[in-house]
C-alpha cells in the first residue's frame, strides 16, 4: 500500500506542482486539500483532517505570500505562516506523520555574498520572513519528524494565486505590448521552477530525508538577468534597461542576495534542481511561449 501524502495549499503555484509530480512518481496517494477543505490557520479544521485521513507525510505549502502586504497584514501572516505551520505540525505528532514545511530565502538578510546554505544563520528583515521563520522554528519544536524544505524565486504555471501571476509572465505580457522595461539589477536570487522544486520534494520524501534542505534551481542572478533572459528565449525585442533598487522603493525591505546553495551531504543532482536557465526554458515551453523542439540553454554555456 502506498504512503498517503497530504498536501495542504494544494492549489497554489507550488502545491499544484507537488501534487502533479508525487502522483506522478506513482510511489505515493496524494491527497490535496484547498483553502476550503481546511485551513492551516484553524487548529480544529486542519486536526479532523490529518486524524481522518492520518497520512504518512503532510506538506505544508500553503502561505501567505504577498511580501509587501504582510508589512500592513502581520497577524494575518502570522496565523497562516507561522501558527499554521504550528497546527500542522501538532496534528502530525499525533499520527506519526512527517510534517513537511515550505519555507522560504527571506529567512536570511541578505548581507552574505555567495548563496546561502543550510547553517547559514537567518535573520529575516521583512515581516513575511520573520513569519516563515517562525514557522519552522514552531514545527522544529512541536513536530517528532520534520522536513523544511527552503525555495526560492518560484515561478510555475499556475501562477502565485496571491499576486495574480508570476514575475516571468508579467515581464513578457509587458514587453509583447511593446512597454520599455525597467529592472532591479542589484538584488541576486535563486529563480526556481516549480516543477523542479517539487522534484525534489517528491526525492528527499522517496529518501527519508528529515532536517532543513534548500531546494532551488542551481546558480543565481539579479531581476534584471532573468527578465532578460527570459525575453531573448522568447525572441521578443524589447528594450530593457538596468536600476537600481533605489529607484522602486517597496513597504518591505528584501535581502541584497538571497539566492540558495546547499551543504547537503545528497547529490546536488538529486536535490537541488538544474540552472535556473533550464528550468526558464522548460516553464517556457509548458507555457507555450517557445516553439517545439526550440532550445536555447545550450548556447548560453
Amino acid at each position: 500500500m502506498s504512503d498517503k501524502v497530504l498536501i495542504f495549499g494544494s492549489t497554489g503555484q507550488l502545491g499544484t506542482d507537488l501534487v502533479s509530480v508525487l502522483q506522478n512518481s506513482g510511489k505515493f496517494e496524494v491527497i490535496p486539500l484547498t483553502h476550503q477543505d481546511a485551513d492551516c490557520a484553524d487548529d480544529a479544521a486542519v486536526r479532523k483532517a490529518v486524524l481522518y485521513l492520518r497520512p504518512q507525510f503532510v506538506i505544508n505549502s500553503a502561505a501567505y505570500v504577498r511580501v509587501d502586504d504582510c508589512e500592513d497584514h502581520a497577524s494575518e501572516a502570522f496565523a497562516v505562516n507561522a501558527i499554521g505551520g504550528l497546527n500542522i505540525a501538532r496534528a502530525c505528532a499525533e499520527v506519526d506523520a512527517l510534517s513537511v514545511y515550505i519555507s522560504t530565502d527571506y529567512v536570511f538578510d541578505g548581507e552574505k555574498k555567495t548563496p546561502y546554505v543550510e547553517s547559514d544563520p537567518t535573520n529575516p528583515i521583512n515581516v513575511y520572513g520573520t513569519s516563515k521563520l517562525a514557522g519552522e522554528l514552531l514545527v522544529r519544536q512541536t513536530a517528532p519528524r520534520w522536513l523544511i524544505v527552503r525555495v526560492a524565486s518560484l515561478f510555475g504555471k499556475t501562477g502565485a494565486r496571491g499576486k495574480g501571476g508570476n514575475f516571468v509572465e508579467t515581464i513578457l505580457a509587458k514587453a509583447k505590448k511593446g512597454e520599455g522595461l525597467r529592472v532591479v539589477d542589484d538584488i541576486y536570487i535563486s529563480p526556481t521552477y516549480t516543477r523542479d522544486a517539487a522534484s525534489a520534494v517528491t526525492q528527499l520524501l522517496e529518501n527519508g530525508v528529515t532536517g532543513i534542505l534548500h531546494a532551488a534551481n542551481s546558480g543565481s542572478c539579479t531581476w534584471y538577468e532573468f527578465a532578460k533572459t527570459a525575453l531573448e528565449f522568447c525572441g521578443l525585442p524589447t528594450q530593457i534597461a538596468p536600476v537600481s533598487s533605489l529607484e522602486y522603493p517597496t513597504r518591505a525591505r528584501r535581502p541584497k542576495n538571497s539566492a540558495l546553495g546547499t551543504e547537503t551531504r545528497f547529490s546536488l543532482t538529486d536535490i537541488q534542481g538544474p540552472d535556473w536557465q533550464i528550468g526558464l526554458e522548460a516553464y517556457l515551453s509548458e507555457k507555450g511561449h517557445l516553439a517545439a523542439g526550440d532550445r536555447h540553454h545550450a548556447a548560453l554555456g
